[in-house]
């Protein structure tokens, strides 16, 4: 553990399902994570808000997060808010104690710059031989699809459905209706399509790589885990029948049956059939019959803009 006035470095991603920290000491090598799924974005589809309750929640693990960036003796920490945020008209509820725990003000990231900064942390570790890559980002209010192009600029699409909002549009009886799939189905496709008519750079990746609590979740499932274990799911390969496969049962069952399932995070079993939608549609209309877990992501990423930021002297991080 590092002590205080180490300089250690610190990422707090505050999304719409989970809100997650990462440590890591100057090298950028990790000391600790932490995620706890705290449901920000709850309702914020419906109503256009932040929920009071769900805001607590949050400011509720940002204290905790605080504490453990304390004992490390955090120097620089980078703070982000993504989609329920970007969405909310009240955000300044949550972002005005937000900034009062942690210290400094969140950032509120458009969706190209979380694909970028999620793209950094997840292929940083990658070959560039067996690229060029496509990331795929399965977030709670929104889904990023990101690779690089030809003269390698990063091409990032943020697509307006993740897990949460699909689930909580579409997703509403117990177990889902096959209209209702087929209704969830259709929408994601639609914005897809859009995104690849957009930019056929999309088409191009040879290896499909994703992050976030979905990937990870299903990984969990299909490599039959009684619980999350980062060693054996980061760079596991999900194939494309397997995560069909998996939408189908998980699809099929209540949700008190899915909350039962070994290895299945219980604050998680609402939402992964819409997580599972979504990334099985991005696989199939983008031809890809595997991807590659990865479980350095958004916050890897943060890390090392905040690292760039210090060698250069620049007081505030950037992708």
């Amino acid at each position: 553990m590092g002590e205080p006035g180490t300089g250690a470095l610190a990422a707090v991603d505050c999304g719409t399902n989970s809100t997650r920290l990462l440590v890591a000491d100057l090298h950028g090598a990790p000391l600790e994570r932490r995620m706890r799924i705290t449901r920000l974005g709850a309702g914020v589809d419906r109503r256009g808000r932040l929920d009071t309750v769900a805001i607590g929640r949050t400011i509720t693990t940002l204290r905790e997060f605080r504490r453990v960036m304390d004992r490390y003796g955090v120097g620089d920490v980078f703070a982000s808010a993504t989609s329920a945020v970007r969405d909310a008209s009240n955000a300044a509820d949550f972002l005005t104690p937000a900034t009062e725990v942690l210290g400094t003000a969140p950032r509120v990231l458009q969706g190209s710059e979380e694909g970028a900064l999620s793209y950094r942390g997840a292929t940083g570790e990658l070959a560039e031989k067996d690229g060029p890559f496509l990331l795929v980002d399965v977030g709670g209010g929104s889904t990023e699809l990101v690779t690089a192009g030809g003269a390698g600029e990063i091409v990032a699409v943020s697509l307006d459905v993740g897990c949460v909002r699909v689930s909580e549009r579409f997703l509403v009886s117990d177990p889902p209706r096959e209209e209702e799939e087929a209704s969830a189905h259709e929408h994601v496709a639609a914005l897809v399509r859009g995104a690849v008519g957009a930019h056929p750079e999309l088409a191009a990746a040879r290896l499909m790589v994703g992050v976030a609590g979905t990937v990870s979740a299903l990984a969990v499932l299909e490599l039959g885990l009684s619980g999350y274990d980062r060693e054996k799911v980061h760079h596991a390969r999900l194939s494309r029948s397997a995560t069909r496969r998996l939408f189908e049962e998980l699809s099929g069952e209540p949700l008190a049956e899915r909350r039962e399932r070994p290895g299945m995070e219980k604050e998680r079993a609402d939402v992964i059939v819409g997580g599972a939608l979504v990334l099985v549609t991005v696989m199939e209309l983008l031809g890809h019959d595997e991807l590659l877990v990865s479980e350095s992501d958004i916050l890897d990423g943060m890390v090392g803009a905040l690292r760039e930021g210090r060698d250069a002297g620049r007081p505030s991080p950037s992708p």
